[in-house]
């Protein structure tokens, strides 16, 4: 008899980072344990969650109990790893969908997703923790906008960004006046809510972080290094348009200030699992958030797997952790 876990390592999704979530995946499943683990990649699409089996033929999973048949062969599933970027994976969708099913599953809850994808709702979060954070308006898609008055109040440059989305799609830095509506445009295709926000001039770093029911495991933090404008989409994915330096080159006052900050967050927002968060760090040595990344990258280019490495750890030892918690907290349910 089998005893291994039978897990579900839900990949793809519904958002323009589709594809980045696939290339994580391979990456994890390839980590993980196959004595401990019995792991088949479902890729979530619309609404299928689709099986292809190493013969190419596809198999679906039936979401009335979360399993899968191929060729007669069913699996309960009783584990879902969860490597979506965006929608449903990381807002929330897929883990109430998974609460009421019963399975156990790697990533922040429904309500931590919610926040954590929300960028002004993780700023409500966390305000009052310590934190520095940049002076920001709301506007809502259809919205008339007054250009002038933003630049009053928020000066320039400053970034316009879909309140709700991932990898930097529809983020625009914004220099002059007259860009503006055509940022706050770019961004409302992505997201009904639009994040107008004061630029922080400084150096971006990245702070890998899981917090678990009895230890801290703050990773290496990595300096990213843009050879665009700013750390938008393209610098992320395109192999040398940005240097990402593990560890990064900080004193040790800063650092300290990162990992506090990093910690504060990832409570404030409820969170579990692996999470990154980013900050841009000023010229004076203080670190403003920039946003939550509840589900990081995990390809071979991503900065987490970069982080686990220069650590000590491999990522399978990582995924070790955060299952075994998990599953404990699951039982205390």
């Amino acid at each position: 008899m089998d005893s291994r876990l039978k897990v579900a390592l839900l990949a793809g999704g519904n958002s323009s980072e589709r594809e980045i979530a696939l290339g994580s995946a391979q990456q994890i499943a390839a980590a993980l344990d196959s004595a401990k683990y019995d792991v088949k990649v479902v890729d979530l699409h619309g609404r299928k969650m689709t099986y292809t089996a190493p013969d190419g033929s596809q198999w679906e999973v039936d979401k009335n109990d979360f399993s899968l048949t191929v060729a007669g062969c069913r699996t309960e599933f009783e584990y879902a790893l969860i490597i979506i970027h965006g929608t449903p994976g990381e807002d929330g969708k897929l883990q109430g969908y998974l609460d009421m099913m019963g399975i156990p599953y790697s990533s922040c809850s429904q309500v931590s997703s919610t926040i954590t994808f929300d960028k002004i709702s993780t700023k409500r979060a966390v305000a009052g923790c310590g934190i520095n954070l940049a002076r920001e308006i709301m506007v809502s898609r259809g919205d008339s906008v007054d250009a002038q008055d933003v630049v009053n109040q928020l000066g320039l440059p400053l970034f316009v960004k879909p309140n709700a989305s991932g990898s930097s799609f529809g983020v625009t830095k914004v220099t002059a006046v007259e860009q503006i509506a055509a940022a706050v445009e770019a961004a409302a295709a992505e997201s009904e809510q639009v994040l107008i926000e004061q630029c922080i001039v400084g150096r971006e770093m990245g702070c890998g972080v899981v917090v678990t029911a009895d230890r801290e495991i703050l990773l290496p933090i990595t300096e990213i290094v843009s050879k665009r404008d700013f750390f938008d989409y393209e610098a992320k994915y395109t192999e040398g348009l940005s240097d990402e330096i593990t560890p990064a080159p900080i004193s040790d006052d800063i650092r300290q200030k990162l990992n506090r900050m990093t910690l504060e967050a990832y409570r404030a927002c409820r969170c579990s699992g692996i999470v990154r968060i980013d900050f841009i760090v000023t010229e004076a040595g203080e670190p403003y958030l920039i946003e939550i990344n509840s589900i990081p990258g995990m390809s071979s280019g991503s900065i987490v797997p970069k982080q686990v490495r220069e650590a000590g750890m491999t990522l399978g030892e990582l995924y070790d952790i955060v299952i075994e918690d998990s599953l404990k907290k699951f039982k205390r349910q």
